[in-house]
């Protein structure tokens, strides 16, 4: 006969808890929610590239053709909040000719918050072609842009030549994702 009591004792319990939680609030709203709502909006403004730095890091580079090489980039938020969502478009350019890299699809992008100073990397991987071979991209330069903005950065390609998987402007090359720096 106990567990009459018991039930009874956790329904007022419940209902009484239920009761408690009305903030007054008459605007048909919860305040935690607009200001969770809020924070959520403001981190969802994507990163520009005129409010962070973007730097090359030292690269592994190919020495030969077939080899593999990887050039890391950092990122340094100088600005308001702002997130990095999915891969950097990168594009190699040859002059005349150019191609886009893609991102590596072993990978599995995240939504990164960047406060103001705080870092990210992304690093392309590449196969050097051959000069002489047509199905290589004689790269000059890489543009590089942040997904969600429109502005772009350009460096300077000094790596060599990038294999083509079956011509010049399918590059065997691709970019990881973004990934917090540091700790």
């Amino acid at each position: 006969m106990r567990a009459i009591p018991i039930a009874v004792t956790a329904l007022v319990a419940a209902l009484t808890l239920t009761a408690c939680s009305d903030s007054g609030d008459t605007s048909g709203g919860d305040s935690d929610t607009k200001a969770t709502a809020s924070a959520t909006a403001a981190a969802a403004t994507a990163c520009e590239i005129g409010q962070v730095g973007l730097e090359a890091g030292p690269a592994s580079e190919a020495p030969a053709a077939g080899d593999t090489g990887i050039v890391p980039f950092t990122i340094t938020n100088s600005g308001d909040q702002c997130t990095l969502e999915g891969f950097p478009v990168i594009d190699l350019n040859a002059g005349e000719a150019s191609a886009t890299v893609a991102g590596d699809e072993a990978a599995q992008p995240e939504k990164l918050t960047l406060a103001k100073d705080d870092t990210a990397t992304f690093t392309i991987t590449y196969v050097r072609g051959d000069a002489a071979d047509a199905k290589s991209l004689d790269a000059k330069t890489v543009k590089i842009s942040l997904p969600g903005a429109t502005a772009t950065k350009d460096f300077p390609w000094s790596y060599g030549p990038v294999a083509g998987k079956t011509e010049a402007s399918d590059p065997d090359a691709s970019v990881s994702p973004f990934q917090h720096a540091g700790d």
